[in-house]
């Protein structure tokens, strides 16, 4: 499952860090998304909706420095409206507690035109896909998954993602993107 360029999961697992990082406790969350294209058409079958709810929840869970109870937690396709075409709308709520107790909530609603906006992280996820091969690599690549992908085999934050993947493009990282995290936590010593 991709991570779209700015999708609705990971603007929510962005928002799930920053609550973190700004010292909120996150109590609760939901996401819901609608969409008439394929995808969503597809999320119609329970096979296929449990894996893509499974994917997208731990894709947020991983942001959390503990991990909510699943009913605190629900993130997945809502529905298929089919007149909304290849335009998913989502809708994102936090409910979390700040300094003294104070309460924070936060909604929020997200337009996009769902194929092009992961056309790109697919063609990204591609190159990277090449630049393996050609180095003789197999199996999972962990930083170029970690960025572009909700599941990967090890889960990053967005930006140790990012720095991991750019560094295995410019090719100073292992197959599993050791090097490039030893680097940024050497830089943040700093």
């Amino acid at each position: 499952d991709i991570k779209s360029q700015v999708g609705a999961t990971i603007v929510h697992r962005s928002l799930t860090r920053l609550f973190g990082d700004r010292g909120y406790l996150l109590d609760r969350t939901y996401q819901l998304n609608t969409g008439g294209n394929t995808d969503f058409l597809n999320m119609l079958a329970v096979e296929r909706l449990k894996s893509k709810k499974t994917s997208k929840t731990e894709s947020v869970q991983s942001q959390l420095d503990a991990r909510l109870e699943s009913k605190n937690i629900h993130i997945g396709p809502s529905d298929y409206v089919p007149w909304q075409q290849d335009n998913k709308v989502a809708f994102i709520r936090m409910e979390g507690i700040g300094f003294g107790g104070a309460p924070i909530e936060l909604e929020m609603r997200l337009s996009v035109q769902d194929s092009p906006n992961s056309a790109g992280v697919v063609i990204d996820a591609v190159r990277c896909a090449r630049l393996a091969l050609e180095r003789g690599q197999a199996g999972p690549i962990e930083a170029p998954s970690a960025y572009f992908m909700k599941s990967p085999p090890r889960q990053m934050r967005d930006s140790v993602a990012h720095d991991a993947c750019e560094a295995f493009i410019a090719g100073e990282d292992t197959k599993d993107g050791v090097v490039a995290q030893v680097k940024m936590t050497e830089v943040a010593a700093e």
